[in-house]
């Protein structure tokens, strides 16, 4: 007796529902950017509300990044995306309908933490659905998809923006939210790993602590000086949080963090490569959008389409050096790609009086191959340093250091353009993030190795 085997039909929703989730919480990283202006005129916000409306949601997503993905694996993680796209979806109505700044601000929070989750679960998703060659090109549409969030970000939120209003921004999250919840339900099958999920709870609270209170500290310090107690003080707690969660990690049986990962010197040039990147070419790019509305007087769509050389460019780079060079070394890839984002940053930092928004351009399209060449290379280069074992941790890790480095980027830079801003300012934000890549740059050359 013969059978006759048919071919699979392969099914593709299970991939858009885990590609819209993934595009929605990485545009809003950076779609509220274009929009400051607006929202900080109509609420009263203060520029240090500014800064804690942009860093509120990566702190919230870097916090809660390694733990999510945890809990996910072995509660389900069809489960857990379901609930982080309704929590998503209900946080960006309140940012939406936020009567006051103190409202949107916490409402930002709940939508970083939801996006963890969100984070956690997309791509284990589609690897959990897809095998063999579908596999490959799930992945590939998923990181594309990836890539297009951060060119559409900067337009998308000027044409909300503009032709509508800020709040926009955040109401389009409900359709979004919607048909992606619709298509999980429709045609993802859950899938979990065995046994119980073990949060790491006494991590968690002293990371999300330290970070949180460094990051008070250094806003803090723009606004009082760094000798005030209101600056001082959550330095301190800050400190003392790290210090009790590098002691919880490295006792707990369970950790959300196992710091042996951080035992190779190569695996910690990556994971510093991760964190300076964000200040070197992404945490500059909101003190640029300020610049270019308050002083330029560019309408939010203008200055959307001004930003956007650097993400255009970076998506064309980041295809063309996956099917040209793809045997690159994580090395070279990461570490070039830093040294080309700090050349692209010094480039812009040459604004004069009578400089306009295409003064920019050439810069943000150098910036802009750099972050095509190294960004696309840090999961990989985190998961070849790291035990086979651990491989899923570390490229987790990878996504929670680049949160925080732009948290605290937004931070450290907002010290140099909040007096007054202007072009002044901004070139000395370029100057440190110039410093920063080119320092970033040299130091994962020097540090990391070639491929295990």
């Amino acid at each position: 007796m013969t059978t006759t085997r048919t071919k699979e039909t392969v099914s593709w929703s299970p991939l858009v529902a885990a590609s819209l989730g993934a595009f929605m919480l990485l545009v809003d990283v950076t779609i509220v950017m274009v929009a400051l202006p607006g929202i900080t005129a109509d609420l009263g916000m203060s520029f240090t509300d500014a800064q804690w409306l942009l860093d509120g949601y990566a702190l919230a997503l870097a916090a809660l990044l390694l733990a999510a993905g945890s809990y996910a694996d072995h509660t389900g993680r069809r489960r857990v995306y379901l609930g982080a796209l309704g929590v998503f979806a209900l946080a960006s109505l309140a940012c939406g309908l936020a009567p006051s700044a103190g409202l949107l601000l916490g409402a930002r929070l709940v939508q970083g933490a939801a996006a963890a989750a969100m984070m956690a679960t997309t791509l284990a998703l589609v690897s959990a659905t897809y095998h063999g060659r579908q596999r490959g090109i799930a992945f590939g549409v998923w990181g594309g998809v990836n890539g297009a969030a951060a060119a559409v970000a900067p337009v998308l939120g000027g044409l909300l923006t503009e032709h509508l209003h800020w709040r926009a921004i955040f109401l389009v999250n409900l359709p979004i939210s919607l048909v992606a919840a619709w298509l999980t339900l429709r045609g993802v099958e859950e899938s979990r790993l065995p046994g119980r999920a073990r949060l790491d709870r006494a991590g968690m609270v002293t990371f999300t602590l330290a970070a949180g209170a460094l990051t008070y500290g250094l806003i803090e310090a723009g606004e009082h000086g760094w000798a005030a107690a209101r600056t001082l003080a959550p330095l301190v707690v800050a400190a003392s949080a790290l210090a009790a969660f590098l002691a919880v990690e490295s006792r707990g049986a369970h950790p959300m963090l196992d710091l042996r990962l951080f035992a190779g010197r190569s695996f910690n040039g990556i994971m510093a490569g991760a964190g300076l990147i964000m200040p070197a070419a992404f945490a500059c790019l909101a003190f640029t959008s300020l610049w270019l509305q308050q002083d330029l007087r560019l309408g939010p769509v203008m200055a959307g389409l001004a930003l956007s050389p650097m993400a255009a460019t970076s998506l064309v780079a980041s295809v063309a050096v996956s099917r040209l060079f793809p045997g690159l070394s994580p090395r070279v890839a990461v570490g070039g790609g830093l040294l080309l984002i700090g050349a692209g940053a010094l480039l812009q930092g040459t604004l004069g009086e009578h400089s306009g928004w295409a003064a920019l351009a050439p810069g943000l399209v150098l910036t802009g191959l750099g972050v095509g060449l190294a960004v696309p290379a840090f999961s990989s280069a985190a998961m070849t340093y790291a035990p086979p074992q651990r491989a899923g941790m570390a490229a987790g890790t990878v996504n929670t250091v680049r949160q925080l480095g732009y948290a605290l980027g937004i931070a450290l830079l907002g010290l140099l353009y909040r007096d007054g801003g202007g072009y002044a300012a901004l070139n000395e934000v370029y100057l440190a993030s110039a410093i920063t890549g080119a320092v970033a740059g040299l130091l994962v050359l020097v540090t990391v190795t070639g491929p295990r």
